[in-house]
């Protein structure tokens, strides 16, 4: 008996404690200073002339409840929370079912958070899953709801949740998707919507239109289990096909949301700005971006690609910062969201050349340096062999110095140079560029077979752009706080890891890829453009069975482009002209002063025949051949010394069978 009173007393104890407790919580959140659920997780993006390009959860797009259609209202209620205007921000008999459903299954198949709760994970920059944070969260909510009244909190939510394609809050949403504002929403058009926070890229009805309707239909059934439509209205829904807008009234640049999702990456790597936006009341993002370079890059885009189904990365970035002025991760990100030039990783192709030659040139080589280029077999050691190929089978079946095979991207070249270096020596170059990818010692790492992201890749080509300074590529200039507070600011790091007169030689020697000094046997491989070049740039192309790069920059402006499929389809050949088109006009028609590099003071010239690199009086076989002053009198026939080399060291070296 004295046990039972005991047991009773400490549960009435427990009870009391618990119900202060609860008091206590509410107390303290009420009086609590009050969230400013209109500017939370508010931020503005802005070009590098500050004017605003993107606003995100914006005032000016906020509607009030009454102004929101009841259809859309109904739809998300019954989809996210139906007992949303019973409870106090915490469901707590959901809780109790999602807790039984995932034991019973064993893994997380079934949520419990209420409006109140998903709309505080709204106001973060990122969603980690600590107890620290959960608890953050939960006390936020009470206060929230303490705070607010749930006709208030609703509006917030519904103003403030990404609806996809970049549109966040239900007034952008019901313009860009229906071309009509959030009031006047149809009930199939408001399940519709209501549909897409689940998952944005998955159940808008741009992207998937299919998707979005199977989605609608599912939430349609729940309405009509709860009563909110009736059986008539249920049995007709979605019986014609709704009509779906898609458009924006400004800035409707089909590629630039792929911009402003890298922006959004990058800012959730800073740790300078703060987890929650809830006390900063938003935040205004000052970035590289510049709206004519991208709005040239895209218009260049479609002009050559409206009549194929593949795909395309670019980028342009400013060489003295690391800046990027313009980017896309695909043709049209209403289709596809997935960002080809930050996510995607791909074969480089012979874009990796000029990494491999500037190694060269540190190492004792020079660009007149010869090999012979004809059909060779590297045997190894190991009883393997490699036998790369020219492309279309062309050979000079002569000695070519580094700047003709450059200029014709001569495989056989390449691989005597690599093998020559040590394989090592390729890898240790392009890691001290800035590539962060991984790269094995192969034989076959002189073709770039290695797969790369263009934005690590244009890392490694920034450093070469700058005159061999490695920066790091960024898009966010500074982050302010919505009263004008610095809250971030880039500091410019300049590190020189390449030698100044080396990276001018070698980029010399990129001109020669549409140089018709050099047209002979082969022709330069991008002399198909060379009409349009009334500027002088390093160039260098890049292809792959599946792949096709190019790649140009002068001291002012660095573009990369790619073009292929996302299933790997074999390429055309046809298909790399289209990538050289859009990065030639693209180039040619940037309002960016096109300004070369000044020549060192070490560095000479001397007019040499282009091919062989002998002294010649033909004018039109004669290019400037650059040396650091000294070394224009080096032994210039590498192809005798990696024989010797070859035969002095067969056991451990390549053996070449020409």
């Amino acid at each position: 008996m004295k046990m039972i009173k005991r047991l009773f007393k400490l549960t009435c104890f427990l009870f009391v404690v618990g119900i202060m407790g609860l008091v206590g919580l509410y107390g303290y959140a009420y009086f609590s200073p009050k969230l400013d659920i209109k500017n939370a997780n508010q931020f503005y993006i802005y070009d590098n002339q500050e004017n605003l390009v993107y606003q995100g959860s914006g005032n000016n797009e906020w509607v009030s409840v009454d102004e929101i259609s009841p259809y859309l209202i109904d739809a998300v209620i019954n989809t996210e929370d139906k007992n949303f205007y019973k409870h106090y921000g915490f469901d707590v008999l959901r809780i109790a079912k999602a807790m039984y459903t995932n034991i019973k299954n064993g893994a997380i198949v079934q949520g419990a958070s209420t409006i109140s709760q998903q709309y505080i994970k709204n106001m973060y920059l990122d969603f980690d899953k600590t107890w620290e944070r959960k608890i953050e969260e939960a006390f936020l909510t009470l206060r929230l709801e303490v705070q607010y009244d749930k006709d208030e909190i609703l509006e917030g939510y519904l103003n403030t949740i990404n609806f996809g394609q970049g549109n966040y809050g239900i007034e952008n949403a019901s313009q860009f998707y229906f071309n009509k504002k959030a009031k006047d929403l149809t009930l199939e058009e408001a399940i519709v919507l209501a549909g897409i926070p689940k998952a944005p890229n998955k159940y808008n009805p741009v992207t998937n239109y299919e998707a979005a309707i199977n989605r609608g239909k599912i939430i349609a059934k729940l309405m009509y289990n709860n009563e909110a439509i009736d059986d008539i209205t249920y049995q007709n829904l979605f019986k014609d096909e709704l009509e779906i807008y898609g458009k924006r009234s400004e800035n409707d640049l089909t590629m630039l949301m792929y911009y402003q999702d890298a922006v959004m990456q990058e800012l959730e790597t800073l740790q300078e700005i703060p987890d929650s936006l809830i006390e900063s009341g938003g935040i205004k993002i000052y970035t590289s971006l510049n709206m004519e370079a991208q709005t040239l890059m895209e218009k260049n885009i479609q002009n050559y690609m409206n009549d194929t189904d593949m795909q395309v990365a670019s980028i342009i970035v400013d060489p003295h910062t690391g800046g990027v002025m313009a980017l896309t991760g695909g043709f049209d990100y209403a289709v596809s969201q997935y960002n080809r030039a930050i996510s995607s990783t791909r074969q480089v192709g012979s874009a990796i050349k000029p990494l491999l030659y500037y190694a060269a040139l540190e190492n004792g080589m020079v660009s007149s340096s010869t090999f012979l280029s004809e059909p060779t077999t590297f045997m190894f050691s190991s009883n393997n062999s490699y036998s790369p190929a020219n492309y279309n089978d062309k050979y000079g079946n002569k000695n070519i110095t580094m700047a003709a095979a450059l200029s014709y991207s001569d495989n056989i070249y390449a691989v005597k140079t690599h093998l020559f270096l040590g394989e090592d020596v390729l890898v240790n170059t392009a890691k001290r560029m800035g590539i962060k990818g991984e790269l094995e010692a192969l034989p076959s790492l002189a073709l770039g077979t290695c797969e790369l992201s263009m934005l690590d890749f244009a890392r490694a080509y920034t450093t070469l752009a700058s005159g061999g300074y490695k920066r790091d590529l960024f898009f966010i200039e500074k982050v302010e706080d919505i009263n004008g507070n610095v809250l971030y600011e880039k500091k410019s790091k300049d590190d020189l890891v390449l030698n100044e007169s080396y990276t001018y030689i070698l980029n010399e020697m990129m001109t020669s890829t549409y140089n018709s000094s050099f047209v002979d046997y082969n022709t330069p491989t991008v002399m198909s453009i060379a009409s349009k070049i009334s500027n002088k740039y390093a160039i260098k192309t890049g292809s792959s069975g599946t792949d096709c790069w190019m790649v140009g920059y002068n001291a002012n402006a660095l573009m990369m482009v790619w073009n292929g499929y996302d299933d790997n389809v074999e390429m055309k050949v046809k298909d790399g002209t289209i990538s050289k088109n859009i990065w030639v006009d693209t180039m040619e028609g940037l309002n960016i002063e096109k300004e070369w590099y000044d020549m060192p003071n070490n560095v000479v010239g001397v007019p040499l025949d282009s091919i062989t690199g002998e002294k010649t009086n033909d004018a039109s076989r004669t290019s400037i051949f650059y040396y650091v002053n000294g070394s224009e009198y080096n032994n210039q026939n590498t192809e005798m010394v990696f024989k010797e080399m070859n035969t002095e060291n067969s056991g451990s070296e390549a053996e070449v069978t020409e």
